[in-house]
C-alpha cells in the first residue's frame, strides 16, 4: 500500500485491506469505524446542512474543510487501488461520483439494486450513534423481503459498506425518520454517466430547495 497522505490519514485503509470480502449473495465488504472517533467528530461538524431527504451532489452545498478532506481521500488513488484489489476490478480511469444524504424519510430505503452504470457503491455513515431499529442497511439475498438479509450495517460510527453493483445486489432498510448522514461514493462506467447522474441529482436538489412539495421526486 502507498504511503498515507494527509488526506488518507482520515480513513483507515489498513482496516479496509484486512476486512474479509463476502461473496454471497453478491461481493461486499463491511468496515466498522472506517473513520476513527476523533476524525468522525470533525467530519460531522463540517458536514453540510441538508434539511431535506434525497441525494445531493457536493456542488451547491456548504462543506467544511474536514469533510472536503474526506472527499479528497475517498476519491484519491490509494482508496481507488484498495477497492480495486478488494473486488478484483480495475478502476483506474473510471470516474467517481459523490452524493450526500442528510435526512431519512419514512418512505426511503425501499429494496433496490443500483443502476448498472455504477460499478462499485461505497457508503460511509457519519452519525455518532444510531439507536433507531429502522434505517439499518441490509444486504439482501433477494428482492422479496427485508427480512432475508446476509448482513446489516448500522449507519453510525464512521462505518463503511462497499459492494459490487450487479443485477442482484439488492439492498434496503426499514422505515426511519430524521437525521441520517451519509456519503455515497460510486465508481461509474464513463464520463457520460457521471454528467447525466450529476445533472439529474442537481435538478432534483434544485426542485427540493425551491419547491418543498416535490418531496416525492
Amino acid at each position: 500500500m502507498e504511503k498515507a497522505t494527509a488526506a488518507t490519514s482520515l480513513i483507515d485503509l489498513e482496516a479496509f485491506e484486512r476486512a474479509p470480502l463476502a461473496r454471497t449473495p453478491f461481493p461486499f465488504v463491511i468496515v466498522p469505524k472506517f473513520l476513527k472517533p476523533e476524525v468522525l467528530e470533525r467530519v460531522i461538524a463540517d458536514f453540510p446542512k441538508i434539511p431535506k431527504g434525497g441525494s445531493f451532489p457536493p456542488a451547491g452545498l456548504s462543506i467544511g474543510p474536514a469533510c472536503l478532506e474526506l472527499l479528497e481521500a475517498l476519491q484519491g488513488p490509494e482508496m481507488r487501488d484498495a477497492v480495486s484489489r478488494k473486488f478484483g476490478l480495475e478502476l483506474a480511469g473510471r470516474p467517481t461520483m459523490v452524493t450526500f444524504r442528510g435526512e431519512v424519510r419514512p418512505r426511503d430505503g425501499k429494496i433496490h439494486a443500483d443502476s448498472r452504470t455504477k460499478l462499485i457503491s461505497v457508503l460511509i455513515y457519519l452519525n455518532e450513534t444510531w439507536d433507531a431499529p429502522g434505517g439499518r442497511l441490509r444486504l439482501l439475498r433477494s428482492r422479496d423481503t427485508l427480512e432475508d438479509y446476509a448482513a446489516e450495517v448500522a449507519p453510525d460510527s464512521g462505518n463503511l459498506v462497499a459492494f459490487r453493483v450487479g443485477p442482484d445486489s439488492w439492498h434496503g432498510h426499514s422505515s426511519a425518520s430524521g437525521t441520517r448522514r451519509a456519503i455515497q461514493l460510486n465508481w461509474v462506467t464513463d464520463e457520460n454517466v457521471l454528467r447525466r447522474e450529476l445533472a439529474r441529482h442537481g435538478f432534483s436538489a434544485r426542485l427540493k430547495r425551491f419547491l418543498p412539495f416535490f418531496g416525492e421526486y
